[in-house]
């Protein structure tokens, strides 16, 4: 069986406290790809993830096609989702904050906040004569690539 406990990662308390799961924000600059999917991928890692949200630093105020294209694929619907400003948050309410971003200017997170850095290169680049399954498949592996991050965190800390 699972044993549920309540964590910080806020300092001050003792590691017989951490828990399993926990309340993560994913962020990224347009809440539009990376961090919408890696809020759909937490949501199906049966309930380490205690709350899951996500947001960007300059929102773009929709969610990439592909990005909900590439989620669909692999059974997790994020059609619904919608993209939000991180200043709606309060930062200092989560376990963790993670940043996606790579090439571009992430957002800061201020102290005391656990900062993760998980880059994952931006999919939503437009390059002329590019295919649809091209562009979709730079959604698929910035997906796997945040999967991949998050499972082995979870592994990581499950111990």
């Amino acid at each position: 069986t699972h044993k549920k406990r309540r964590s910080s990662w806020r300092g001050g308390e003792s590691e017989a406290k951490r828990t399993t799961t926990m309340k993560v924000l994913f962020l990224c600059v347009a809440n539009s790809a990376r961090s919408q999917m890696a809020e759909g991928l937490a949501r199906t890692k049966g309930g380490f993830f205690e709350v899951v949200e996500s947001a960007g630093s300059s929102p773009s105020g929709s969610v990439r096609p592909l990005a909900v294209e590439a989620m669909k694929e692999i059974g997790v619907d994020i059609s619904k989702h919608y993209s939000k400003a991180m200043s709606v948050f309060d930062l200092k309410t989560f376990d963790a904050v993670v940043t996606l971003c790579a090439e571009e200017i992430c957002p800061l997170v201020p102290a005391p906040c656990r900062h993760l850095d998980w880059a994952v290169e931006d999919p939503a680049g437009d390059f002329p004569g590019e295919s649809h399954e091209q562009k979709l498949q730079r959604f698929r592996v910035a997906r796997d690539a945040i999967n991949a991050k998050m499972d082995a965190y979870i592994a990581e800390n499950s111990k």
